[in-house]
C-alpha cells in the first residue's frame, strides 16, 4: 500500500494531540472513542478498512497502572489484543505501523539503564499486556518499529508535571517518592522522534525495525522532576511549594513500580540519528507554556 492517509489512534491523548500538533501538513486522520475502540474489533476493522491507511502511529492504551490490576481484561485488550488487530491488519494490507510501548516491561533492578537486549520482566498487569503487545505485534509484523518510552508528560492532558503545579496551588509542602529513578518524556519530544521515523519510512530509505528506547536524555527522580517543575514555575512568579522526598513505602500503590526504569536510548540514535532532548530543557519548555497560556493551566479546583 503506498496512497492512503497515517492513521494516529488514541484520541485525545496526550501522545495523540502532540502527534497532530507536529503533523504540518501531512494527510492524516485521528481516531480514538467510539469510532476508534478496542473492546470493539469488528469497528475497528471497518474503520481501518473505511480509512486505508498506509501507516498506523499506535499512541493509544490502557495505562491505568493500579487499576489495570483488577481490570485485567481491559488492560489486555487495549496493550495485546488490540495492536495484535493493528498489527495484522497492517501485514495484509502493506501498510507500516510504529506502536508505542513502555519502559514498564522491566521490574527496575538492573541498577543502569536498560537496553533492548536486556530481558524484560515486567511486575504488573499493566507491563505484562504492553510486553505481550510487543511480543504479538512483532510476530504478525516483524517490519514494524516499537518505541519504548517513560514518564510522559504534556503541557496537555493528565500527567505528573500538571499534577505537580495543580498542587501548588491548594499547599506550600509537598511530599514526593525519591527513590524511583527514570527517563522524563515529553510527548512533544517524543513525537518529533516519531515524525523523523516516519520521514525516513517516506523517503524509501531502509528502516531498521524491531524495540527502540525513545526516551527523554538523562534521568531524574519523581522528587528531582517535581523541583525541576516547581523551580522553573517560580521563574514565572507561581508558587514555589517545598517538596520533601520519601521513600516508596511511605507511598503506598496497589502495583510496585519499577525502582530504577532508566532507558538507554543509543540504538536508535545509531539506527535513526535521534537523541531526545535532555529532560530539563524539556520540563522548562512544558512549564513556560503552561505558565503563559492560562488555557492550558491546570485548574486549581482540579483533583490532584
Amino acid at each position: 500500500m503506498t496512497a492512503g492517509p497515517i492513521l494516529i489512534t488514541g484520541g485525545t491523548g496526550q501522545l495523540a494531540q502532540s502527534l497532530c500538533d507536529l503533523a504540518g501538513s501531512r494527510d492524516i486522520v485521528r481516531a480514538g472513542r467510539p469510532g476508534f475502540d478496542f473492546d470493539d474489533p469488528d469497528a475497528l476493522l471497518a474503520l481501518l478498512d473505511r480509512v486505508a491507511p498506509r501507516l498506523i502511529l499506535n499512541a493509544a492504551a490502557y495505562t491505568a497502572v493500579d487499576r489495570a490490576e483488577t481490570d485485567r481484561d481491559a488492560a489486555w485488550r487495549a496493550n495485546a489484543d488490540g495492536p495484535t488487530l493493528l498489527a495484522r491488519w497492517c501485514a495484509a494490507n502493506q501498510a507500516r505501523l510504529i506502536h508505542v510501548s513502555t519502559d514498564y516491561v522491566f521490574d527496575g533492578s538492573k541498577g543502569a539503564p536498560y537496553t533492548e537486549a536486556d530481558a524484560p520482566n515486567p511486575i504488573g498487569v499493566y507491563g505484562a499486556s504492553k510486553r505481550e503487545g510487543e511480543i504479538r505485534v512483532l510476530s504478525e509484523l516483524p517490519e514494524a518499529v516499537i518505541l519504548r518510552t517513560s514518564w510522559v508528560y504534556a503541557a496537555h492532558g493528565k500527567n505528573f508535571v500538571r499534577t505537580m503545579l495543580n498542587a501548588a496551588t491548594k499547599t506550600d509542602r509537598l511530599r514526593v517518592v525519591g527513590d524511583q529513578i527514570g527517563c522524563p518524556t515529553a510527548t512533544a519530544d517524543l513525537s518529533a522522534a516519531i515524525w523523523s521515523i516516519v520521514a525516513r519510512i517516506d523517503s524509501g530509505a531502509a528502516v531498521e525495525s524491531g524495540i527502540f528506547h525513545a526516551a527523554g536524555s538523562g534521568s531524574t527522580s519523581w522528587h528531582g522532576l517535581a523541583e525541576a517543575v516547581f523551580a522553573e514555575a517560580a521563574r514565572h512568579g507561581s508558587n514555589r511549594p517545598s517538596v520533601e522526598a520519601i521513600a516508596t513505602t511511605d507511598w503506598p500503590t496497589p502495583v510496585r513500580r519499577p525502582a530504577d526504569s532508566r532507558l538507554d536510548c543509543s540504538r536508535l540514535a545509531a539506527a535513526y540519528g535521534i537523541t531526545l532532548p535532555d529532560w530539563r530543557a524539556s520540563v522548562a519548555a512544558t512549564v513556560a507554556l503552561l505558565c503563559r497560556d492560562d488555557s492550558l493551566r491546570p485548574s486549581p479546583t482540579a483533583a490532584v
